[in-house]
């Protein structure tokens, strides 16, 4: 297309000439169209539309937006293949319509966890993304007919701070909480139980029959050797968040409604909580629970599955553990005020010691100081987008806990000024008396100086 043509694209079409929107809009009606003929039994029907969702036009090309949409679109797999090479969306789509069509060995890369460990993730081939999205677009929307209304994690419709909030509300009305903590879970999952969970919900065979070749997958380490697989699901692909969420679905969610129907929990991803009248209950569910998980070959993590007491202004008991950190937050007794003015003590949701950690520490990883040459302009330009993002999620709940952190970028932005402008070289507090009066003269320049302004002491 040239620029030409481009200039004169109407609202929707993109580079290569494709209207999203209506891509979208197809897949959409496919998908609601399978999911009626499933739930009315019209078997034939089901297979016609099944046909339409992987191999029309639009099946294929939302594949392919998604994972050009991801940020880790142009992280290579073993075959060193980006988005940015040369023929790659091409090859990608082909690779679909070959019935041979096997999955390439995963590339296993390590990142840092917050607890200075290290956590591996399994990066599948370009094409094999777009295989598993293909995947993922047929099988979501038949199992978000049947998945728990408290489950959050990687839902459409759904997200964390839905969690966080109604795990507020039901700290409120309930004394105890049980946190749980599955070991390893995306590295345990059984591969002979979740296949049986998929054939439940569909008998494509194409589907079945990729679904065990993406769980079997083998992963190559960084000296080229391969390694096979017996179980877990790769932390990095597509399909692995719906499988996962499939899978825990029976094994807790499911399992909790019929054998423990009056006790309320909320679930993201392996992340979980549960919400008890009593110590008594809490103690038992957890009992049952270690025993259910290891009968699905998992595990409940020792030192991290913890009954807590939701302590406050009405509930005065004693007991040890009163705080707990789900999603980010830490719960805890806090200081709050009521509509009338007056403070009290409530169980309530706060940025948790970790996330402001982890937030101060990517400031660093900014490198303010080496960054002379660009104006402060230049700097809200580059990083108002991931300090509005953390305003959005960690801003929702206790706002007024998040005000160290942001302040601390104003501490950051003043050694900046300080090694920037002549003047203020090596005075750090002048420094911090002109970054104030440049929030005074512009305070919608960065994101946060709407909540906090800059401190000159």
């Amino acid at each position: 297309m040239s620029a030409a043509t481009r200039a004169r694209a109407p609202s929707g079409v993109t580079w290569d000439g494709i209207n999203w929107a209506n891509v979208q809009r197809q897949v959409r009606g496919l998908q609601t169209r399978m999911v009626k003929a499933v739930q009315a039994g019209r078997h034939n029907r089901v297979k016609a539309l099944q046909w339409l969702l992987t191999h029309s036009f639009s099946g294929r090309a939302l594949a392919v937006k998604r994972v050009t949409e991801n940020k880790g679109r142009n992280t290579p797999g073993v075959d060193k293949v980006t988005w940015k090479t040369p023929a790659a969306k091409t090859n990608a789509i082909a690779s679909l319509k070959r019935r041979g069509y096997s999955p390439l060995p995963l590339r296993r890369v390590f990142i840092l966890k917050k607890n200075g460990r290290t956590r591996p993730l399994g990066i599948p081939t370009v094409s094999d993304r777009i295989a598993q999205t293909v995947g993922k677009n047929y099988l979501e929307p038949i199992l978000e007919e049947i998945f728990d209304e408290d489950s959050y994690g990687y839902r459409p419709g759904r997200s964390a701070k839905d969690a966080i909030g109604m795990a507020r509300t039901r700290c409120w009305r309930h004394d105890w909480v049980l946190e749980l903590d599955i070991r390893s879970f995306f590295d345990n999952l059984d591969h002979d139980l979740l296949p049986r969970a998929v054939r439940h919900h569909t008998d494509c065979e194409w589907v079945l029959l990729y679904v065990e070749r993406w769980l079997k997958a083998s992963v190559q380490l960084e000296d080229g050797s391969t390694v096979m697989r017996d179980k877990g699901t790769p932390q990095g692909g597509v399909v692995s968040p719906l499988l996962s969420n499939l899978f825990l679905h029976y094994v807790f969610d499911r399992w909790m409604r019929k054998h423990f129907p009056d006790i309320p929990f909320e679930r993201y991803a392996d992340d979980a909580v549960c919400h008890c009248k009593t110590l008594v209950q809490a103690q038992q569910l957890r009992a049952a629970l270690e025993q259910r998980f290891a009968e699905c070959h998992l595990e409940l993590h020792a030192q991290k599955t913890r009954v807590v007491y939701c302590k406050d202004d009405d509930r005065r008991g004693t007991y040890p553990d009163h705080s707990f950190d789900f999603l980010g937050f830490t719960f805890r007794p806090r200081r709050s005020k009521n509509r009338w003015g007056k403070f009290f003590i409530s169980f309530t949701p706060a940025v948790s010691n970790k996330a402001a950690k982890a937030m101060r520490g990517t400031m660093r990883s900014w490198g303010l100081h080496n960054r002379s040459d660009k104006s402060i302009e230049d700097l809200a330009g580059m990083f108002n987008p991931v300090a509005q993002g953390w305003i959005n999620y960690y801003g929702r709940f206790y706002k007024s806990a998040l005000y160290p952190t942001l302040r601390h970028l104003d501490l950051v932005l003043a050694r900046w000024a300080a090694k920037k402008y002549k003047k203020l070289r090596g005075h750090l507090r002048r420094a911090r008396h002109w970054l104030a009066r440049v929030a005074q003269t512009r305070p919608g320049l960065f994101a946060h100086w709407k909540l906090v302004q800059p401190t000159v002491g």
